[in-house]
């Protein structure tokens, strides 16, 4: 399924709130914070030559986020940032001045984290990067998981000291629970989704997401001329969006929202013109963005920056699974997991649809840019769904390219 944005707000200038969140100035602290982040590189972006001819495209690049800060996906910059500002908001009240993050290891500062629980509900990769937040900072951290999260991802979250709490449920139902048990223990909740009344902290979680952007900018040869992004809530797709729209004006990209059909939630919300809560069917193998309604935050920052939204299948994510395990011609092999190629699979079935394609105006000097936002965090799954473990892959891409293609 494919639509054009037509609500009234299309390419209206972002609310202020989401400007300041989103813009320039905010990027720089959340770069400033990374400083501070051991093991903070940048993340790799690839060229991919063989699909771009395919396509018949002028170039496709893809950032890597499955190197992120060791946790193998883009949430690594989200969750955690916004746990580590909380608790340095936290010592300025209580010290009655500003607290810097240079103070983040002081016994003082480390004193008040320790009073500290967050929690969050996940489907896997927020949760990890709460709980590494969390455990960096000396807070406590309890997440909560629904029914549908492996027990390897389960895993993943608690080697970093988690409480786990199970749910029964989809993931909105484990974000109602998270909410209500946080309220009652007062802990503060950490989420990546957004509902009236509580705004601020998953905007933080979007600030978190933005210097992916930045990096991206500055590793591109040229801006991009369109830019494809999987959605579950719509946290990273609206910070990649909102963020090239105040950065780039009139010169930003298409940008193209894709959902997994099984979740479309800000599919059927943008044809509905206003956040709709879908019905929780058959569970999607796109396992990171199994979400039924959509973040209103997100929203609100997509229907003004966001051009078009489409779906892709069940076949088109493990295709796409594979398909960058095993490249063709120059392209390097990529460790995508389930949800990690659902923006490239979006551009591939846009590509192949000559009324989707006209519409996009996807030809020949078109410069696509596209994010790998996970890799294997479950590595028994992926290799399920691959025919081979992740370890092969990065062996065949080592053998294939060295650094970063651009």
């Amino acid at each position: 399924m494919f639509l054009l944005n037509q609500h009234p707000d299309y390419r209206k200038p972002l609310d202020p709130i989401d400007a300041e969140t989103l813009g320039p100035k905010a990027v720089d602290e959340v770069e400033r914070y990374l400083t501070y982040r051991d093991n903070h590189t940048v993340t790799p972006l690839h060229a991919l030559p063989a699909i771009a001819a395919e396509l018949g495209v002028g170039a496709i690049h893809l950032k890597d986020e499955s190197f992120r800060l060791g946790l193998g996906s883009f949430k690594a910059l989200g969750g955690s940032y916004a746990v580590i500002r909380l608790v340095l908001e936290e010592a300025s009240h209580q010290f009655g001045r500003p607290v810097d993050i240079a103070e983040l290891h002081t016994s003082e500062v480390r004193a008040i984290a320790a009073g500290m629980t967050v929690a969050c509900a996940t489907d896997g990769n927020h949760g990890r990067s709460v709980a590494h937040g969390a455990q960096l900072v000396g807070a406590r951290a309890a997440i909560f998981v629904h029914s549908g999260v492996s027990n390897e991802r389960v895993a993943a979250i608690a080697r970093f000291g988690a409480q786990m709490v199970r749910v029964e449920g989809t993931y909105d139902d484990s974000v109602a629970e998270a909410a209500r048990v946080a309220a009652e223990n007062g802990w503060t909740v950490v989420s990546d989704t957004s509902w009236p009344g509580y705004e601020r902290i998953p905007g933080l979680v979007m600030q978190g997401y933005t210097a992916m952007v930045r990096e991206a900018l500055r590793q591109l040869p040229e801006p991009p001329t369109h830019v494809f992004v999987q959605a579950g809530v719509g946290g990273v797709a609206a910070a990649v969006a909102g963020h090239l729209a105040l950065v780039l004006g009139e010169r930003r990209p298409t940008f193209v929202v894709v959902d997994p059909a099984r979740a479309a939630c800000l599919f059927e919300t943008a044809r509905a013109g206003h956040p709709v809560k879908i019905e929780h069917g058959e569970p999607t193998v796109m396992a990171m963005l199994e979400c039924y309604e959509p973040s209103p935050i997100a929203w609100r920052v997509l229907s003004r920056a966001a051009d078009a939204f489409m779906t892709v299948d069940e076949g088109d994510a493990v295709a796409m699974m594979n398909r960058l395990a095993r490249p063709a011609g120059n392209d390097p092999a990529i460790v995508a997991g389930e949800s990690g190629g659902v923006g490239l699979a979006g551009l591939i079935r846009s590509a192949a649809d000559p009324k989707i394609r006209a519409a996009l105006h996807l030809d020949e000097a078109s410069r696509v840019f596209v994010i790998n936002t996970e890799g294997a965090t479950d590595p028994d799954r992926y290799a399920e769904l691959v025919g081979i473990p992740p370890d092969a892959v990065l062996a065949n891409s080592a053998c294939r390219t060295e650094g970063v293609h651009a």
